[in-house]
């Protein structure tokens, strides 16, 4: 049997443009079931995902030959997809797949499926007929090309004998596929040498310290040990150092250390540690250890929990999956909180209050400038983070509704009649619900969906496709809007409102109380939950103008570094000759508002570097409050100080803090000989 006697016009299409594994073989199958060889096409398919499952047939070098054996299969058939600018299929070698060639044989069938892979494989070898086929114009030029190069690969002679020896020919062919295998197999172990042997990812909600640390620390502790090991940082400035399919086809396992979400489905059959990134800074040796100890099952992908071995948390707790949602939206959110916050703190810098205080950020062109570009950038805070909490959740389908329900806790809008001059509005904006109705908005919305998305999997396949473009946008708005009008903006937004409301009643005693507990809280673990729950915290209240909760939450992020670069000039012979050159980093890191600084030394020693920076924080953050100082920009450190209510004490304040922190660290550590100092 000649390949061309299974094609026909009507299993060959030129022109395919799927996006997806998936849509690539529905198409090809469909192609298959329109040449009459199919007596049920779904089971068919099924027979051929199954075969998927196995190990993918994208074969490499553009070309992918999916197959499947079922009693669905009438008589056995060829059909063809070209893509001529090339789709994803999992293929080998990473590259995008062109040609696709699927094999339909029946389920008695002994053979035919063993001779046509093996001839189409062999006759593919040939880089000018694979070309020749994907730049084929129409069909007819197609199927001359296939016929003619299976005339010159295959003499008359040898069909001839092979009609009569089968047997014999199959194993000639596997015995060549075995030997071509054999050539591709070594060479893909010499490519793999250059290739790094351990993969790795890391990223942090605000990817400015400790996805950096942890690349840091892994990298490092791999290369001690002679293993060449790369890691991919999702950082505040993007994705670097991105893994290529080359390098996650090639290595023995992958580590994730992620407090966020990050693109897990590509390292699928693949030894995969998920654990947070504060262990790829603290425990980069274990997690080595047991990422190449061969213990770790291989990850499914698509959402699946991958393994953590001994040194992660096990499998994925509530709390971790809640925190993890948490700061994908938190992370989203910052850039428009930070950006927007400086620009209106520099239009309140740059306006003349005297002209109209009512009006104050807005009464001079260039100040209503930076507050009018500010505003716009602030006001997508709560969309953006509802949104995105409820992405982390239930993917891309729930972002819009998401987004949409952050929207209207911003504006706080609820059924409420009013009528005025006759005319009565039943919609109206109340008080907004804020930070707390956007959280509620992004979580409810989030597991909503994948309660919807679960309703839809049963549709007919003729309805599949109108899921991401009808279905899901129309239930999402439909039913996130009837549970913020109704359910969560009335009484939320009253709890907002009270929160609010006693903040501004607080006394003097009962504010210093607030600002050392939160500027402790900044300390006790520098940049993980306490820390960002402080943080997440102060930049709520800047939209509800409580500008003295931000004053204090930066402050007391600013303490612990400046007061360990203290200590280790002060107080040199309580430190290691590369600590004290570490300190010097401190300074700056401290003065521009990053905690994570005082990191390597907490974990060198928590016992008296985390007590110190909490002591010093709190203090800090009390002298805050106490003199009334005030910050309406959520980051920036020592360049916002312009624009600081009573900068004088702030600085007074940090200051004071510091020096307890100093203080309290040169009295707990205790002083290291010299010669010990210059060992370690």
């Amino acid at each position: 049997m000649r390949i061309t006697d299974l094609l026909s016009k009507k299993g060959i299409d030129l022109n395919g443009k799927p996006g997806t594994k998936q849509e690539t073989i529905d198409q090809v199958t469909n192609l298959m079931n329109a040449t009459g060889n199919l007596s049920d096409k779904e089971a068919y398919k099924k027979a051929v995902e199954k075969r998927e499952e196995e190990g993918t047939t994208g074969i490499g070098d553009g070309i992918a030959i999916p197959h499947g054996k079922s009693s669905a299969v009438k008589q056995p058939g060829l059909a063809v997809l070209v893509v001529k600018d090339g789709t994803e299929y999992d293929s080998m070698d990473g590259q995008p797949t062109k040609l696709i060639f699927e094999i339909a044989v029946p389920e008695n069938s002994d053979n035919t499926h063993l001779e046509l892979l093996s001839r189409l494989s062999m006759m593919l070898m040939d880089p000018g007929f694979k070309d020749a086929l994907i730049d084929a114009t129409d069909k007819d030029e197609f199927l001359n090309i296939v016929d003619s190069k299976e005339r010159e690969r295959f003499a008359e002679e040898d069909l001839a004998k092979e009609d009569k020896d089968l047997n014999a020919v199959e194993r000639g062919v596997m015995d060549l596929n075995e030997k071509e295998m054999n050539v591709r197999q070594a060479a893909a172990a010499a490519d793999a040498q250059e290739l790094p042997r351990l993969l790795g990812v890391t990223a942090c909600p605000t990817g400015i310290a400790h996805t950096y640390m942890a690349a840091e620390a892994l990298t490092n502790t791999a290369a001690d040990q002679g293993i060449k090991m790369k890691v991919e940082t999702n950082g505040s400035g993007g994705t670097k150092n991105k893994l290529t399919p080359q390098e996650i086809a090639a290595c023995d396992a992958i580590i994730v250390a992620a407090d966020k979400k990050v693109d897990t489905d590509r390292f699928a059959g693949k030894p995969v540690i998920q654990v947070p990134v504060k262990d790829g800074i603290h425990r980069p040796e274990e997690l080595i250890k047991e990422a190449l100890s061969g213990n770790v099952p291989p990850f499914q992908g698509s959402g699946a929990a991958a393994a953590t071995g001994t040194v992660g948390e096990g499998k994925e707790s509530a709390g971790r999956k809640f925190y993890k949602d948490l700061m994908n939206g938190v992370s989203n959110m910052l850039p428009f909180v930070i950006g927007g916050g400086i620009l209106i703190a520099i239009a309140f810098l740059l306006d003349d209050y005297s002209i109209d205080p009512s009006n104050y950020g807005m009464n001079t062109p260039v100040a209503a400038f930076f507050k009018t570009v500010g505003g716009a950038a602030f006001g997508f805070m709560l969309p953006v983070l509802a949104g995105y909490i409820a992405m982390s959740i239930a993917d891309r389908p729930a972002f819009m509704p998401g987004f949409l329900g952050g929207y209207l806790a911003s504006t706080g809008t609820v059924y409420s009649p009013e009528t005025v001059d006759g005319v009565t509005t039943y919609f109206t904006a109340a008080s907004p619900s804020g930070f707390l109705g956007a959280l509620v908005a992004g979580f409810m919305v989030g597991y909503m969906m994948l309660g919807i998305e679960k309703m839809c999997d049963k549709m007919p396949d003729s309805l599949q496709g109108t899921k991401p473009t009808l279905i899901y946008p129309v239930l999402g708005l439909l039913f996130t809007g009837l549970a913020m009008v109704f359910v969560i903006n009335p009484p939320v937004a009253w709890l907002n409102t009270a929160l609010s409301n006693g903040l501004q009643s607080m006394g003097g005693s009962s504010k210093i109380l607030l600002g050392a507990v939160l500027g402790g809280m900044m300390a006790i673990d520098m940049g993980g939950p306490f820390n960002k729950a402080a943080y997440v915290f102060g930049t709520a209240m800047l939209a509800d103008g409580q500008y003295d909760i931000m004053a204090a939450v930066m402050i007391g992020g600013m303490t612990p570094p400046i007061g360990i670069a203290l200590c280790t000039t002060f107080f040199k012979n309580r430190f290691t000759p590369a600590e004290r050159q570490a300190g010097i980093t401190n300074y700056i890191m401290g003065l521009c508002f990053i905690t994570e600084g005082a990191i390597p030394f907490a974990a060198a020693d928590p016992g008296r570097v985390i007590p110190a920076c909490v002591v010093g924080s709190a203090t800090a953050g009390a002298i805050s409050m106490a003199v009334g100082a005030t910050l309406m920009a959520p980051h920036g450190g020592i360049f916002v100080f312009p624009v600081v209510g009573n900068a004088g004490m702030y600085c007074v304040a940090l200051a004071v803090g510091s020096v307890v922190t100093m203080a309290l660290l040169a009295l707990l550590k205790k002083p290291i000989p010299e010669a010990e100092a210059k060992k370690a």
